[in-house]
């Protein structure tokens, strides 16, 4: 058996999808400060890898961009340390720092050798950098710079523009609603001070998840948490954000120069862990989520030469996330592309899948599963994610039993409670009719 095997199989173990094995369950704690820990012991490679997970999403902004700068500027300077410092430190004993912000969370990662002299090392930098930021002003004045011109670039970006224009549209007032980057006008007001304000907010112990997975024992597990843990402020955990109301349907248009039509419809649908997770799950996989073998593919693009691209999927986050609906199709042809995809929408919520579609689509999730779990880089993002959303420790284990009981009537039902096809949110972004350039089609274009 050749290693990259040997460690795929050792994975496969260890979550329980081979028959007759023994799950190895998740470990969870929390540390003195209240931090909440999620543990996973994988042996097959000397390295741990650790996400620590706060409530410090763009929901939580003030002034929108401020969570994404924050988090952005955390590893520019710390304690006494500029970037430089903090880089040439993690590269001498070969760690690397990693994040990501979203609406609901933000996260610091770290990859390290569990070499203990190694380890140590990385865990007094990522440590710091969470703790002890400066946010250089210099960096800061860069970054901001930075990122205004992006967000100018952005309105010549069509899948950009609609992008923001669907979720203004989805959520009104609600937090979710403005965009995780910001916008010009909120990000030229966010000052440095703005930073360090929601750094001490947010960036605390009893707002976060602290997530491990790697070579280390449950004793030394406990021991890297704690010291994380300890050198946060203890603080509170972040309020609930507001109950997402449902939007009345609408239908907006933006004019932009464009041979294809970016278009987004949908409503918000989906909580992470709700009861009918596994059924809205599966039913998205069979209508628009699993590329070229889903419906909308198969019916809009294969079948009809009407879409280059044509998609459906489950955003699911702390409140109601979206069902969203995208497609981008020729100017001329879209307002026949955009019924055809409201007829396929409220067909299979009527019908539901056919009992075809729903075994391909069961073996495809289960089958591809484990392969998405076999690394431990991803399994420490699974297991922040089972952390900062509450859901069940042993949810990895369940998941494809819990898969494999959907049935067509479950998809149906859960569908016809959760997606009315009369209540959508549509956006579309694209030139008029009359006034669509006179060319060829582009290489995107369907034949």
């Amino acid at each position: 058996m050749n290693r990259w095997l040997m460690k795929l199989s050792l994975a496969l173990v260890a979550l329980g999808f081979v028959s007759g094995a023994q799950a190895v369950e998740i470990q969870h704690w929390t540390t003195d400060e209240g931090a909440r820990v999620y543990f996973y012991p994988a042996h097959s490679i000397p390295m741990l890898d650790v996400r620590v997970v706060f409530d410090a999403g763009s929901a939580r902004d003030k002034r929108s961009g401020t969570a994404a700068m924050t988090q952005g500027l955390l590893d520019m300077g710390a304690g006494e340390w500029d970037a430089n410092a903090i880089a040439e430190q993690l590269e001498s004993v070969g760690a690397q720092l990693g994040g990501s912000v979203g609406r609901d969370s933000a996260a610091l990662s770290l990859r390290s050798l569990t070499d203990e002299s190694r380890l140590d090392a990385a865990l007094t930098v990522f440590t710091k950098v969470l703790s002890q930021p400066t946010f250089p002003q210099a960096d800061f004045e860069r970054e901001q710079a930075r990122l205004i011109q992006a967000l100018r670039q952005q309105k010549q970006q069509p899948g950009a523009q609609v992008g923001k224009a669907y979720y203004r549209a989805l959520y009104g007032d609600h937090p979710y609603a403005a965009p995780s980057s910001g916008d010009e006008e909120s990000v030229s007001l966010i000052r440095r001070v703005h930073l360090f304000h929601f750094h001490k907010r947010y960036y605390v112990a009893n707002n976060a998840v602290i997530a491990l997975v790697g070579d280390v024992d449950r004793a030394r597990a406990e021991a890297v948490a704690a010291r994380i843990s300890s050198q946060l402020r203890e603080g509170e955990a972040a309020p609930e954000l507001p109950e997402v109301v449902a939007p009345s349907a609408s239908q907006q248009r933006i004019e932009m120069d464009t041979q294809q039509s970016h278009i987004l419809m949908g409503l918000p649908a989906v909580r992470r862990g709700g009861p009918d997770y596994y059924a809205l799950y599966v039913g998205n996989h069979i209508f628009g989520g699993s590329g070229f073998a889903a419906r909308l593919m198969q019916r809009i693009r294969e079948d009809r030469g009407l879409a280059y691209s044509v998609y459906s999927r489950l955003s699911p986050m702390s409140e109601l996330g979206p069902f969203t609906m995208g497609m981008q199709t020729r100017n001329e042809q879209r307002e026949e592309a955009i019924d055809l995809l409201r007829s396929n929408l409220r067909e299979f919520i009527q019908e539901g899948p056919t009992e075809e579609e729903l075994q391909k689509s069961l073996d495809n999730i289960i089958g591809s599963e484990a392969l998405r779990t076999d690394k431990n880089a991803e399994l420490v993002r699974y297991l922040a994610m089972i952390g900062f959303y509450e859901l069940p420790l042993d949810y990895l284990d369940t998941f494809s039993d819990k898969v494999r009981e959907v049935s067509r009537d479950d998809v149906k039902a859960a569908w016809q409670r959760h997606i009315d096809p009369d209540n959508l949110v549509q956006v579309v972004v694209g030139a008029s009719v009359e006034a669509s350039p006179e060319k060829a089609p582009t290489s995107e274009a369907p034949q």
